[in-house]
């Protein structure tokens, strides 16, 4: 059988926002935005994520390893280093891996008592 590539190198995130503030229980209904990235391949993927803003310079990278034949679900809330991604605030992302990953953005708006959850697929190049 032939090996099958899943997942490519080069993934952005147009839509990003992660709410000011919450409702419900916390921490399990805190508003969110998390990044899932699955690593199918044989060999470790390291990942590095830039994050743009309309109003100011981009930050990043955040850097993380995905081991082969793993997944990593990352909140931006939980992103720290460089620094943290501010909340209320539109964004956007770059994600770059040395190896194929499949990238899925989610959020949770939890701002009114009917909890809102989108999740898609980010583009990749």
């Amino acid at each position: 059988m032939r090996d099958h590539v899943i997942g490519r190198t080069t993934w952005a995130i147009a839509d990003g926002h992660i709410p000011a503030w919450s409702n419900g229980p916390q921490p399990e209904m805190t508003s969110h935005e998390s990044v899932s990235i699955l690593n199918a391949g044989e060999v470790e993927a390291h990942v590095e994520m830039q994050v743009f803003f309309s109003d100011r310079d981009p930050v990043g990278p955040y850097r993380m390893t995905i081991a082969p034949r793993r997944t990593r679900h990352v909140r931006c809330n939980d992103l720290s280093d460089p620094e943290p991604i501010p909340k209320g605030v539109d964004y956007s992302i770059i994600i770059r891996a040395d190896a194929p990953v499949v990238v899925q953005h989610t959020r949770l708006d939890s701002r009114q008592s009917p909890n809102a959850l989108i999740s898609t697929i980010a583009f990749s190049e």
